[in-house]
């Protein structure tokens, strides 16, 4: 305890890092306050709250902190910037103006960002359309204001649009002046929102018997020990032995040491979950909800063919993913402009088929415990945890918690480190921020 405030007060005590940490918890506060705004034209008090959404709705409910299901003006929070980005981030794979665009450096990144914003407000604007149907359709029970009726369509698709550009802005004056990732952190401020609730249920629910308060605390144990492989699988690593030859510039030498190509377990972070998350609603979207056996099969969390078939789909884009992102011949490339080879393996294509295999090598585990962790909620769940409570068992609310904790504190440390102060941890050190970026966009 004593360290934990001597570690506070070395924070605290650093202008810049004490400034940044302001910075961003007002920013988020902002963002709190704006969800808890309900829409023009709908009377809160006779909102029905208690919407169960699974499938997308429920990945953007729990990305926006609740704000979807409360018709609030951050109904649709950060899920459009991420669809763009995800789309952009593709488009830097698949499109040759873009690869050009990406290798421009920052000028070429400047350019990719005003995109992405363009297709942030077209889809922030399909999806505010779509919302209205949706609330439409909601039981309302006389929620809507009748008087507000002729201009509810117009005015909710403007301010759903201006809402979700706001906070793409705090999530990028977060990223630029404050700490941490801005668009992450407000991911994971809207899911842990939801944490207190959900706990304080599961309680509930296991303090009617007494026997039931071990069972509580097992939970809990559990709970930390999938904290604990999550951390695991983000920072898993593999380091490949890389040699550089030798230079002599001048009176000097450089190069001629051993280091490493660190090349992670997950490279594809939570984008695989996200990906089979979609696919596994658009069967029952494009059969109009279908029958009880195929809803079952592809929106029930608990069901045994869900979990088959949504780990298959996980493993494989994985692996598709991995694929489209990772580029071994470009790694390859760069060991030979640099005069760095891996010993005992010739340059050139041969060192980019090994970086290959030990990639396909490394991510088949790293599919498999992601596909596990995906399905985990819907294990916990079976096996008596209260829904809400289950989700922060596994998928992509407690992938993407984990890792924006582990990049934020990262910062924090090497803030205190350039500064000669000790880390946050006694003994060893946080992995550096490429190994805690599973949330890529």
């Amino acid at each position: 305890m004593k360290k934990f405030f001597k570690t506070f007060k070395n924070i605290w005590s650093i202008e810049e890092l004490r400034n940044k940490i302001l910075f961003t918890l007002i920013l988020i506060a902002v963002y709190r306050v704006g969800t808890h705004i309900v829409l023009p034209g709908i009377n809160p008090h006779d909102l029905n709250t208690a919407a169960n959404n699974n499938g997308i709705l429920g990945l953007i409910d729990a990305f926006s902190g609740g704000a979807f299901n409360q018709a609030s003006i951050f109904a649709l929070g950060i899920m459009p910037y991420i669809s763009a980005s995800i789309f952009m981030q593709l488009m830097t794979v698949l499109v040759p103006k873009f690869q050009k665009l990406q290798k421009e450096g920052e000028s070429g990144q400047k350019k990719i960002n005003q995109f992405t914003r363009y297709i942030t407000v077209a889809v922030t604007a399909l999806q505010a359309s779509a919302y209205v149907t949706y609330l439409e359709r909601m039981t309302l029970q006389g929620g809507m204001i009748a008087s507000f009726t002729p201009y509810f369509w117009l005015s909710t698709v403007v301010i759903l649009t201006a809402g979700s550009i706001f906070v793409m802005w705090l999530g990028e004056k977060i990223t630029d002046k404050g700490l941490g990732n801005g668009t992450s952190l407000i991911i994971m401020i809207g899911i842990l929102a939801r944490l207190p609730q959900s706990f304080l249920q599961e309680f509930q629910s296991k303090s009617v018997r007494s026997g039931d308060i071990l069972v509580f605390i097992i939970e809990i144990a559990i709970l930390i020990a999938v904290i604990l492989g999550c951390i695991l699988l983000i920072q898993g690593t593999r380091k490949v032995p890389v040699n550089y030859a030798k230079q002599i510039v001048g009176n000097k030498q450089f190069g001629g040491a051993r280091q490493f190509l660190p090349l992670k377990v997950n490279s594809s972070g939570v984008m695989p979950i996200i990906f089979a998350q979609a696919i596994m609603f658009l069967p029952t979207l494009i059969t109009l909800g279908g029958g009880q056996t195929l809803n079952a099969m592809f929106t029930d969390h608990m069901n045994v063919w869900y979990m088959v078939i949504y780990s298959v789909v996980v493993i494989a884009f994985t692996f598709l993913y991995t694929a489209l992102i990772f580029n071994p011949k470009q790694i390859s490339d760069n060991l030979k402009q640099n005069n760095g080879f891996i010993p005992g393996v010739k340059p050139g294509q041969p060192t980019a088929d090994y970086i290959g295999t030990i990639m396909d090598r490394i991510t088949f585990p790293g599919a498999i415990f992601l596909a596990v962790v995906g399905i985990f909620p819907g294990i916990a769940q079976r096996l008596g945890v209260t829904q809400n409570f289950s989700t922060f068992f596994g998928g992509t609310s407690l992938l993407i918690m984990v890792a924006v904790i582990l990049d934020t504190l990262q910062q924090i440390e090497t803030q205190l480190l350039m500064r000669q102060y000790d880390g946050l941890m006694k003994s060893g050190r946080l992995q550096g921020r490429q190994a805690t970026s599973a949330v890529q966009y």
